[in-house]
């Protein structure tokens, strides 16, 4: 599966359990550690799990397993490495907190249908 049918899968798996304002963030022009990044968040922490399970399952089925996921069930934030593809599931509250949008605003927002 290519990076961006990977992107692909993950934004409809985010967008299918109503994750917040999902964005897509090219970054392959400036960096070599994947080529997208995907960043969503959750109102609640029963929301950020399911916002995690339906990523996991969606891509499982197309055969993509994480290479590690970083946080745990109690994480406000929570991060999926599918190697190419790297998916950020947030609270509400730590994504304005730690605002990768910012970080990487060198990077380019792409939508689900220009993938």
């Amino acid at each position: 599966m290519t990076s961006k049918e990977m992107a692909k899968t993950a934004y409809l798996a985010l967008d299918e359990k109503k994750g917040g304002d999902i964005r897509i963030i090219d970054i392959s022009d400036i960096t070599v550690i994947a080529d997208y990044f995907i960043i969503a968040d959750g109102s609640n922490a029963p929301q950020v799990d399911a916002l995690v399970d339906c990523v996991e399952e969606k891509m499982a089925q197309k055969g993509c397993h994480p290479k590690r996921i970083e946080g745990n069930r109690s994480s406000s934030w929570i991060l999926m490495d599918y190697g190419d593809v790297v998916v950020h599931v947030f609270s509400k509250e730590d994504r304005l907190f730690y605002d990768l949008e910012r970080i990487w605003r060198d990077g380019k927002i792409v939508t689900v249908d220009s993938l």
